[in-house]
């Protein structure tokens, strides 16, 4: 189901009109000309929306701590994150380990960001391990050269 949009002005003039939208539909995109878009959504659709969100958290941490879960995790990473297939074991492992420990922030500590952050940061190491030169470049041994402290910015 697509979620109905409406501007921030037909918000402001049609209250009403939106509401009954926001009933039927339980969430509203909001496009704003001078700031970030909003979301309206009913506080039931939210609940609902934050228990999925704890209840996958668990189910993740519950299904890591078997061998057997830990294994089903590992192989079904490359059909959600076609890109893990260029991490090694030892990496995939570790990029599980963060995913529930960013899946719990959001679930438990309502900090999304994290979750975001640590797929783009996965992906973008798959794909520099994705290609051999860039690899070569990146993992060569530095100089062993000291060039002083470096100061904080």
């Amino acid at each position: 189901m697509s979620t109905p949009t409406v501007a921030f002005s037909e918000l402001s003039k049609n209250s009403k009109r939106v509401a009954e939208t926001l009933d039927l539909a339980h969430r509203v995109h909001v496009t704003r000309r001078d700031g970030e878009d909003l979301y309206l959504t009913t506080a039931r659709h939210d609940q609902q929306r934050e228990e999925t969100a704890d209840i996958t958290a668990r189910l993740l941490g519950a299904l890591v701590r078997s061998d057997a879960g830990e294994r089903a995790i590992l192989r079904a990473l490359p059909s959600v994150f076609p890109w893990v297939r260029h991490l090694s074991a030892e990496e995939a492992k570790e990029f599980v380990a963060d995913l529930i420990d960013a899946t719990n922030d959001a679930a438990h500590l309502d900090v999304h960001g994290n979750l975001h952050r640590l797929v783009t940061e996965w992906r973008a190491t798959a794909r520099i391990l994705a290609e051999p030169e860039l690899t070569a470049k990146l993992t060569r041994r530095l100089p062993d050269e000291d060039h002083g402290e470096v100061t904080a910015p």
